[in-house]
């Protein structure tokens, strides 16, 4: 694990994350931590276990869907020489290296059948059984599972033990993705923005542009926190100009006219859209009056989108933001800029 990576937000949803791993820290119960790829699942395994009684102990971390099915038994319970083609000698699996402290399964959802099985004999006796032989080993850890699966779901296809789910459930905290954390992500953009400027060796950071900031705040963010860090660390990198702030933001790092297959197929159908009780694509376009030039017609064209877009969701200022693909802060910096608070609920 990163010891360098930090949890960082003040969003209610994170925060509330936060506090029920702090609290279930101290029990020495299994925890499961659910959240979609690059939400920080990792640091929350982390944070169990320092705050635990366990801090002391091993933080060993297994990645069950980085190993090949027949690996990973070996690596969670330990061989003897012959177990299998390969095994010259005796190891150790995973649970022994952590006896006395934690053991955080990584992607678990992905394990076989029968490695469920024998994990739930460790979780149930803390007992295990190295692969080759038959004396039982007694181990001390504390289990830690996530995954970005529905556990219940894959249940009830039989994808996944019953028993072992209840044993494994005592306490679950889920993470909110970061599209759900929007006032985090300027924060989180800034701090990552400061690492990669020291690591370049610039004696500051001087920020970012309210364009790119705007852009960052409106990314849906598939990838959550890795995918944000990433594109900070990119811009930050790509920009080189120390005293100026990150005014071009690159989303995508394969972005490229000379993209291999990158071209659009002429019969391809256009993206499906949803209507979320006012999307913007549904909107009738403004009618725009004479202006004399480029930038008061965008101006005025943008203020009767937004007077449509507010009218036609009942002048909810976030089911707007929703249908115009804008953050919330960003609907009221446009709203300000054509003075549209007062007479929409400022």
């Amino acid at each position: 694990m990163a010891k360098t990576a930090q949890l960082i937000g003040s969003s209610f949803a994170f925060l509330d994350a936060v506090e029920r791993a702090s609290a279930a820290a101290a029990l020495n119960r299994p925890v499961l931590v659910i959240g979609e790829r690059g939400t920080g699942k990792e640091l929350i395994a982390e944070r169990l276990h320092r705050l635990s009684p366990r801090w002391g102990g091993p933080l060993v971390s297994l990645n069950c869907a980085a190993l090949p099915e027949n690996l990973v038994d070996a690596e969670l319970f330990g061989h003897e020489p012959g177990a299998f083609t390969g095994a010259t000698r005796a190891r150790a699996g995973r649970f022994e290296d952590a006896d006395g402290g934690t053991l955080f399964l990584d992607e678990i959802a992905t394990l076989s059948a029968a490695a469920q099985e024998r994990l739930l004999r460790v979780v149930e006796y803390g007992e295990l059984t190295r692969l080759g032989s038959n004396k039982p080993v007694t181990v001390d850890v504390r289990l830690v599972g996530a995954t970005n699966e529905d556990l219940p779901a894959l249940v009830k296809r039989g994808r996944f033990r019953a028993d072992l789910l209840d044993r494994l459930s005592f306490e679950v905290i889920t993470l909110p993705p970061l599209r759900e954390r929007a006032e985090d992500i300027g924060v989180l953009a800034l701090h990552f923005g400061r690492r990669m400027a020291a690591e370049l060796g610039w004696p500051r950071f001087p920020g970012y542009t309210p364009e790119a900031l705007a852009l960052l705040e409106g990314h849906p963010w598939p990838g959550n926190i890795r995918e944000l860090k990433n594109v900070v660390e990119r811009a930050v990198y790509r920009w080189g100009d120390e005293g100026a702030p990150v005014g071009r933001i690159i989303i995508d790092p394969f972005e490229s006219p000379w993209r291999p297959g990158g071209q659009p197929q002429p019969d391809a159908a256009p993206p499906a859209r949803i209507d979320p009780a006012g999307d913007a694509a549904t909107l009738p376009a403004p009618q725009l009056r004479s202006v004399g030039d480029l930038r008061a017609a965008v101006h005025a064209y943008e203020k009767e989108l937004l007077v449509a877009a507010l009218e036609r969701c009942r002048h909810n200022q976030r089911r707007t933001a929703a249908a115009l693909a804008l953050t919330y802060d960003q609907l009221r910096h446009a709203l300000k800029r054509h003075d549209l608070l007062a007479a929409y609920g400022g």
